[in-house]
């Protein structure tokens, strides 16, 4: 991790949101710090030192998931916050943050963060439809881990990627991920996922080249996705 001054001031959330007057604040008590392709942002039980937002590159959002397993809960891109799930009573990272490729992020320490809450009412506005908005995303995915079958969450996986990363002309999906973190996103094991995707392969409804992934038949997977079978 190192010191950049790249951000500006226009991109993130907090900036966004926040009064044109209170920028001059934002960028006195902001860090832009810089962090290698593997590199932890922040780690889960580790006490909260405040809230990161991304400038650049994509960041897995993961926690502990049995022995030496891990749950990717989701992937964050430019202008996402996070860090925000330790804003709790307990003050304390639930989560893991590591970064997938070269990434910058403005941290904001905790005491300023919640000093512009308090000033910045659209801010905490939008912060408290962003949280309804997780929450909501959050009990979706944990009844889906508990209830759709392998198939479906691997499918519903490709389709979360493709709506949040969106696909490039040649129909790839404009993010890469390893088939151990596509695992761990879908809730399943390699082997199981690698078996699984082969078949979505044979079936023609998904094409992959290396570590990209082009989505062929989307309302198959969507079907997938709900338990269901096309016609």
């Amino acid at each position: 991790m190192k010191e950049t001054h790249d951000c500006d001031l226009k991109t993130c959330f907090l900036c966004s949101q926040s009064l044109d007057g209170w920028l001059p604040l934002i960028a006195s008590n902001r860090k832009n710090l810089h962090f290698k392709k593997g590199e932890v942002i922040f780690e889960e039980g580790k006490a909260v030192e405040g809230i990161y937002f991304l400038f650049d590159g994509i960041v897995k959002v993961h926690k502990a998931w049995g022995k030496e397993k891990e749950l990717i809960l989701h992937f964050a891109k430019k202008g996402d916050m996070i860090g925000y799930r330790g804003l709790g009573n307990k003050k304390t990272y639930p989560v893991t943050a590591t970064a997938l490729e070269p990434v910058t992020v403005c941290f904001i320490d905790l005491v300023f963060f919640e000093s512009t809450l308090q000033v910045n009412h659209q801010l905490t506005y939008h912060l408290l439809k962003f949280y309804t908005n997780e929450l909501q995303e959050a009990e979706n995915r944990m009844r889906n881990l508990a209830h759709m079958d392998v198939k479906g969450r691997i499918a519903e996986s490709l389709l979360v990627l493709k709506k949040r990363f969106g696909q490039g002309k040649d129909g790839y999906i404009k993010i890469t991920v390893s088939r151990q973190d596509m695992a761990s996103f879908a809730g399943t094991t390699y082997e199981t996922l690698f078996r699984t995707m082969n078949e979505l392969v044979n079936d023609k409804l998904i094409r992959i080249t290396g570590k990209q992934i082009a989505i062929l038949k989307e309302a198959a997977l969507e079907a997938l996705s709900a338990n269901k079978e096309l016609d």
